[in-house]
């Protein structure tokens, strides 16, 4: 699975952002797909994920309520839609992919499989 992530940018605190990840070279519905983020100096931290097409979605605590995972199987594309942003949530977001994926491990970056090259986000006060 090949991932290419975009959207990210520079918005003020309370702007909006979308962010896309197009996987390619596998059914794109059977996997679970999901987001992380990475500020400087600190490790990688899941912000949601989708655990298959039509599956339950999950979310960190610091993002509940103001970012929406979504995903479009016809394009075999993902979305996080990103609300309300903060500064805290500046940082280098990567979109992930991995298959077989179970409940208790959807927030593990190493139950995930494959990586995208990460899209900046940056949210100015």
């Amino acid at each position: 699975v090949q991932l290419q992530a975009s959207g990210g940018g520079l918005v003020q605190a309370g702007g909006s952002l979308r962010l896309s990840c197009v996987a390619s070279g596998r059914t794109f519905g059977n996997y679970a797909m999901g987001w992380f983020r990475q500020a400087p100096g600190e490790e990688r931290t899941f912000v949601a994920a989708s655990r298959r097409s039509g599956g339950s979605t999950h979310y960190a605590d610091s993002v509940q309520g103001r970012f929406t995972i979504s995903r479009d199987n016809t394009k075999n594309t993902v979305y996080l839609q990103m609300n309300s942003l903060k500064p805290e949530d500046t940082a280098v977001y990567y979109c992930t992919a991995g298959s077989g994926i179970i409940l208790s491990s959807v927030r593990n970056s190493q139950a995930y499989a494959y990586w995208g090259q990460g899209t900046q986000v940056t949210v100015s006060s």
